[in-house]
This record gives C-alpha cells, structure tokens and sequence, in this order.
C-alpha cells in the first residue's frame, strides 16, 4: 500500500508541475486538469508501483536514494554537463574534433544503474550512448573528440569519461 500512495503522490506532483498555468483553481490548474491527473495518477500508481519500490527495502532507504538522486543531479552531474558544454564549444569552434564509437566498461550491476549511466552519458554535449552490451552493460559511445591513444584499446573504463567528479560511484549509490 506504501508502494501505491507514493508513486500516486509523485506521479501526480509530477503531473500538477507540467500542468500549472492551466486554469483558476488555486490560481494555477483547470478543474478537468485536476480530474486527469487524478486518473492518471491513480493509473500510473497501480502500474508502476512495484517498478519504483521494492518490498524488500524500507522507507527510509528510498528516501536516501532520492536525496542522492538530486545532490547528484545538481552537484556532480551539472557541473561534469557545464565543462562538456565548453568543451563542446571549444571544439565547434577550433574544428579539433576526433569523433568515433568507444566501448565502455560501466561495471554496473543493475539495469537502472546502467541507464542512469547511459543518461548522464548521452545528456552530457559530446556524447551518445548507441548500444548496450546488455551481457557485460557495457556501454558503445559515440564521442565528438576520442582522445589520443584511445581509439586503439578495446574498451576504457566509464570513471575515465568524467573529469571533475567520480560520477560513476554516485550513479551505483543512486541505483544499485
């Protein structure tokens, strides 16, 4: 029942978030909005519910996850996104760029691990995620500027793609 209530919660904060401005109810959502998102809500809190919590884990351990979640999207993520930014535009504008396909070795357990690293991968300029090895969840990503030397190893280690922080340990805080 936990599971139930706070994936109806989230879902339907999420919903009231990309529907504000919508009508005169509290100044901010239609009345027919606050209809849809109640069913909506409750739709994605019965689908959904098992994927978002285990009943193996307590409360508390998802509320852990969570505030790791956002420390890690605003501290460690953002900043490795701000100098992918300048290095992206260094390279538009120098024109040095060496694009090409690597293989990455995430060491990642889980399937949610292995996303969030893909994501944090392919939303950082430069990059792309084209394939899992859904085997080994290592990662095929396509880079703007493979550094010297590394298009002739087999695979590179994912810790080897960030600069500034260990974002790697964060994401296996965050999902597994």
């Amino acid at each position: 029942m936990f599971a139930f209530i706070v994936t109806f919660l989230f879902s339907g904060g999420v919903y009231l978030l990309l529907t504000a401005g919508s009508g005169s109810v509290l100044g901010f959502w239609a009345p027919q909005e606050l209809w849809v998102g109640l069913v909506i809500s409750l739709a994605a809190a019965l689908m959904a519910r098992n994927y978002f919590f285990r009943t193996r884990r307590r409360p508390l351990d998802y509320l852990r996850r969570w505030v790791r979640a956002v420390a890690y999207v605003f501290g460690p993520f953002f900043a490795e996104l701000t100098k992918a930014n300048l290095d992206v535009a260094y390279r538009v504008l120098t024109g040095h760029m060496r694009p090409g396909i690597v293989r990455v070795k995430t060491g990642m357990k889980t399937d949610a691990a292995t996303l969030l690293m893909a994501n944090s991968i392919t939303l950082t300029p430069g990059t792309l995620t084209v394939d899992i090895d859904e085997e080994t969840n290592d990662l095929f990503i396509h880079m703007i500027d493979v550094p010297e030397g590394m298009e002739n190893r087999d695979s590179i280690e994912v810790e080897e793609l960030f600069s500034l922080f260990n974002c790697p340990s964060w994401v296996r805080r965050i999902a597994e």
